[in-house]
């Protein structure tokens, strides 16, 4: 999503306090059933591990949270009583409801993770103009993936939703162009499922993520096959005979992969810390400037989907496109 130029030149003209002072901007977090919100509280209110890097994350801080996040996943439930307590001691007030954190803050970190309530608590904070960070994954399937992208572009509000692997100085290395256009890419990542959610947005993100990272947009089609003991591999065919390819690993290996561009190889996939993703979202909450387009994660959501669709077909080629227009009229079809 382009936010526009000259809104985006207003937004961060308000915030500014004096020449070269950046205005403090009181953040609030929805949902402390993720590591996540520790991570970015920690850095924000007490500071980066690494003292040059304080300036990135200067006159932000964490004011207020919402605990609720997931209602009914377990593994998330269970940690909100110990996280409520963590960010507490880290000066951050506990308030009963959305409404009354957007009354309390500028800006927004939308972590519950559990995609599948983002959309109705996005909404309270999009109608009361606050950017919004939105963790991964945006939505638990498709279908509430493109509105809230849909509800997004309606409100005009700077939001994204990323991966911190997205922001890894290799990955990043490689978009911009350091082995030139890349040909064909290989990622790989741990990929828990959970039932609630289309099987790969749960934790596959991440490395399908680093995938779109240095392909971009053109996925045209997918393919997913079981390799062994649940184990599978996705490959997709992007626009000019690309390939980008993702596959679980369950081997112990973590996060990583592979470009191959037309000026030769490159390391990609790695996951380098919570903060380089952090210095995207600020820098966003300062300018209204947003990272990452709501095309491209348009098409990484269709990308995992198809993936599932794939599977279930026997490694079946899904048309990219065709599903994306198929869940819309399905949606228009339930107003």
């Amino acid at each position: 999503m382009k936010f526009p130029l000259l809104f985006a030149a207003l937004f961060a003209l308000t915030l500014v306090a004096s020449a070269g002072e950046p205005k403090l901007l009181r953040a609030g977090i929805i949902g402390l059933d993720t590591s996540h919100v520790l991570a970015f509280t920690q850095s924000l209110n007490k500071g980066t591990k690494k003292p040059e890097d304080a300036e990135k994350l200067a006159g932000v801080r964490v004011v207020a949270a919402y605990p609720q996040g997931s209602k009914d996943i377990e593994s998330s439930t269970k940690r909100v009583p110990e996280y409520t307590e963590k960010v507490k001691a880290m000066g951050v007030e506990i308030v009963d409801s959305i409404d009354e954190l957007l009354k309390r803050v500028d800006v927004v970190f939308l972590e519950s993770n559990d995609g599948r309530v983002h959309l109705e608590q996005l909404k309270p904070v999009l109608a009361a103009k606050k950017p919004v960070f939105i963790d991964k994954p945006i939505a638990g399937d498709l279908a509430d993936t493109i509105r809230i992208l849909d509800l997004i572009k309606e409100s005009g509000v700077p939001a994204f939703c990323s991966s911190s692997l997205r922001f890894s100085k290799a990955t990043q290395a490689v978009r911009n162009g350091s082995i030139g256009k890349v040909k064909h890419a290989e990622t790989f990542s741990p990929a828990h499922r959970e039932a609630t959610h289309s099987p790969l947005y749960w934790y596959a993100v991440h490395g399908c993520e680093a995938l779109f990272t240095v392909m971009g947009t053109g996925c045209e089609s997918v393919s997913s096959i079981l390799i062994s003991d649940g184990k599978f591999e996705v490959t997709g065919q992007w626009s000019g005979g690309r390939t980008g390819v993702f596959t679980d690993d369950q081997n112990g290996k973590g996060y990583g992969g592979k470009a191959v561009g037309e000026k030769g190889e490159a390391a990609i996939g790695a996951y380098d810390s919570y903060d380089v993703l952090l210095f995207e979202i600020v820098k966003m909450f300062r300018t209204g400037q947003v990272p990452v387009s709501a095309e491209e994660t348009l098409e990484l959501y269709a990308f995992m989907e198809a993936a599932e669709q794939s599977a279930k077909k026997g490694g079946e080629d899904i048309n990219v496109k065709s599903l994306i227009e198929k869940t819309r009229a399905e949606i228009a079809a339930k107003r």
